[in-house]
């Protein structure tokens, strides 16, 4: 049963939110270009272009802001699936029934965060350098051959790494704190609302405050 359900949440965090990821990422790259090309022109070499688009994706807006964003997707529904179950006392029945309802429900969704959300942070990281010298080469803001020596220039592992390491930490704050507010609903259908709308707002800020002191200590 762990394992069905463990699937089900990997394609529900992992798959369902590609469509969303890809989006992001995409115009984030090409916006990031074409910004950069504007404020460097004529003041610094093109390269900066690519660099600064690498930076961007790999050390803060993948990691950080496709939590964010997924903890209003994938967090309410986390929150408003279990807070359903609550108050329709559908946990109650599992627990009578003798099933272990937080191990049931809960940790497939914790699990599957863990490993789907990293590999999405991952692919919104390639989109957008991607993107960005899709974007480039058509706006002709720098030739591919510059673009690339600035996605080359500096580049050390250990940022893939940091982001890696601040993804896996915000997939485990956005899935525990969304599933902590569904699971402990009281009341009806409106109290199941509330949850909702508490789980996103208490993971988006967790996660920042998070963010700020895992920078800190990372870098």
């Amino acid at each position: 049963m762990f394992y069905k359900m463990l699937v089900k949440e990997m394609g529900i965090i992992g798959i369902d939110s590609l469509g969303i990821v890809v989006l992001l990422a995409t115009f984030m790259g090409a916006v990031m270009c074409l910004q950069t090309a504007h404020q460097v022109s004529g003041w610094y070499p093109a390269y900066i272009i690519g660099f600064t688009v690498r930076q961007t994706m790999i050390l803060e807006f993948s990691p950080t802001l496709i939590p964010i964003i997924l903890a209003g997707k994938v967090g309410s529904n986390i929150a408003s699936q279990l807070g359903t179950m609550r108050v329709t006392e559908q946990i109650d029945a599992l627990e009578i029934m003798g099933v272990n309802s937080s191990g049931y429900l809960v940790l497939p969704k914790i699990i599957a965060g863990l490993f789907c959300i990293p590999i999405l942070v991952v692919m919104s990281m390639f989109l957008g350098v991607a993107s960005g010298a899709g974007i480039a080469f058509v706006t002709k803001v720098c030739s591919m051959a510059e673009y690339q020596e600035g996605i080359q220039l500096d580049f050390e592992s250990y940022s893939v790494v940091y982001a890696l390491l601040k993804t896996s930490v915000f997939a485990l704050i956005m899935t525990s704190v969304s599933a902590y507010h569904g699971y402990h609903t009281e009341g009806g259908a409106l109290d199941v609302a509330r949850s909702s709308t508490k789980a996103v707002v208490y993971s988006a800020v967790i996660i920042m405050i998070t963010n700020l002191v895992l920078t800190q200590i990372l870098l």
